[in-house]
């Protein structure tokens, strides 16, 4: 599987943006988890799925849950799209859900409801065959 990296480029426009001086541990470094980040969000993995390369899986979502709670990624990519860096796009996801064709009411979709002018009359569907009032044989 290849492995997405943060060009020099992405990574000069981003680090300016990048919170400093945070309390806690020491910390992982950001270029690493930022490009661990972004692999997931780009191949569909699970968090705990992410590959080695970009540190520790908890890490890696811990940080992207952190930074989407404090609305760093808007505000990122508001100061991207001010740079010039990034144009600003409303697709966000283009993965989509295929739907059966019973959802749209074809063969094996809704099914037919008596009336409701009927259903209080108590009129019957259908007709009684003639044999199914015969007496049973023996």
């Amino acid at each position: 599987m290849a492995l997405f990296w943060l060009s020099d480029a992405a990574w000069a426009a981003i680090e300016p943006h990048l919170p400093k001086n945070q309390p806690g541990a020491r910390r992982v470094d950001d270029r690493r988890v930022i490009s661990g980040i972004l692999h997931v969000l780009k191949v569909g993995c699970r968090w705990c799925d992410c590959p080695a390369d970009y540190g520790p899986s908890t890490t890696i979502y811990n940080r992207f849950n952190r930074w989407s709670r404090r609305g760093f990624w808007l505000k990122l990519l508001d100061a991207l799209v001010e740079a010039g860096a990034v144009t600003k796009s409303t697709a966000i996801d283009s993965t989509y859900i295929k739907a059966q064709r019973a959802a749209f009411g074809a063969k094996g979709g809704v099914q037919p409801r008596r009336s409701a002018a009927r259903a209080a009359a108590g009129q019957p569907r259908s007709t009684r065959s003639p044999m199914s009032s015969a007496v049973p044989m023996p």
